[in-house]
């Protein structure tokens, strides 16, 4: 079941004006030497002036002028460090494991609709997931290296999935079967928190890989809401659900499930198959809702990309995904609104 949980409020305090940015990095999809799991568990839990700075956010507007909105947090429930359950399982370097277990889905129907038809295409080559009527959700690597945004993120646009016509030529009849068009939308805004570009230990901080883009115009599909993310233990078999625009199959959309193997408190790591183009992508879960006999998807984390760490020693591997905790909730449901009232429970 989804369980309610109060949820703190963010609120702006001031906002500043910044100069604008080169947008001259390189994009990266892999990040390397990351804090990892082992890392994750020693980390210090942030005091509450860390997390007014760290939830502090930066907002890039399509003419290329830059904000910096500083935030108080109220009504913070301490959390206590070492919410983790533990798997050890080492596994070799790469992306597929084992069986590849990668859904291409082709079937007009069930790409045009829920819960597919929620995935979108990012212009930087990642992907995202509708949020709102106008907001869409990704990962933050997606746009910015933790210095700089990345080149193409100055004009960046979504792609919403539509399925191509036939076209008919003479007597043949040309059809593509399966192969999504993108009806391309320019974004309005980008929101990106300022925990990314100075983690706590001040590399860029996994933890706060996330942002959310304002369309300039709204879609009118269904789209996913969000989710607390619950742990491991209260997910159903731990199976989680995501799709998205894998490189390695261009133009397809690909979904796949898997289980979490091992999470931090702001963290899940798993060995769902995915390459890049992927990153992005909303995780959901299914659940029932409270005091009713339906079920509904909503999401509960986004997936970050494959990632290699230091255990040990040695580089090891994983894919791993940001959890939608009650503070992000609380943040990324700020953004949608433009203000706390409609975000009290989550």
């Amino acid at each position: 079941t989804w369980h309610l949980k109060k949820i703190p409020q963010i609120v702006s305090e001031r906002t500043f004006s910044l100069d604008s940015p080169k947008f001259e990095a390189k994009p990266n999809l892999e990040l390397n030497s990351v804090c990892g799991i082992e890392c994750q568990r020693k980390l210090p839990v942030p005091s509450l002036s860390d997390l007014k700075d760290l939830l502090s956010y930066e907002t890039v507007f399509e003419n290329g002028t830059r904000t910096l909105t500083e935030v108080n947090v109220l009504g913070l429930t301490p959390v206590s460090a070492g919410n983790t359950t533990t798997h050890k399982s080492l596994r070799k370097k790469r992306q597929i494991y084992g069986t590849d277990s990668r859904f291409s889905i082709y079937d007009k129907r069930f790409m045009t609709n829920f819960p597919f038809n929620t995935a979108v295409k990012v212009s930087t080559g990642c992907s995202g997931i509708l949020i709102s009527p106008k907001h869409v959700l990704t990962a933050a690597h997606c746009l910015h290296n933790g210095k700089d945004y990345v080149k193409g993120s100055k004009r960046l646009r979504v792609g919403l999935m539509k399925t191509k016509k036939q076209r008919r030529s003479g007597r043949k009849q040309e059809t593509s079967d399966g192969m999504p068009s993108f009806q391309w939308t320019r974004v309005k805004s980008t929101h990106i928190p300022k925990g990314w570009f100075k983690g706590v230990s001040g590399d860029i901080a996994l933890d706060y890989d996330y942002a959310v883009l304002e369309l300039k115009r709204p879609h009118k599909r269904k789209y996913m809401e969000l989710g607390i993310s619950p742990t491991i233990k209260m997910m159903p078999g731990s199976m989680i659900h995501f799709s998205g625009f894998d490189n390695d199959r261009s133009g397809q959309l690909v979904y796949r499930f898997c289980s979490i193997s091992d999470e931090s408190n702001d963290l899940f790591y798993q060995y769902c198959d995915a390459e890049p183009g992927s990153t992005g992508s909303g995780i959901y879960l299914r659940l029932k809702e409270p005091n009713k006999k339906k079920w509904k998807r909503k999401i509960i984390a986004v997936y970050s990309g494959h990632q290699w760490v230091d255990v040990n020693g040695e580089q090891q591997d994983y894919n791993v995904a940001v959890r939608i905790t009650p503070l992000k909730y609380a943040q990324i449901c700020f953004w949608i609104h433009g203000n706390d009232e409609n975000c009290t429970q989550g």
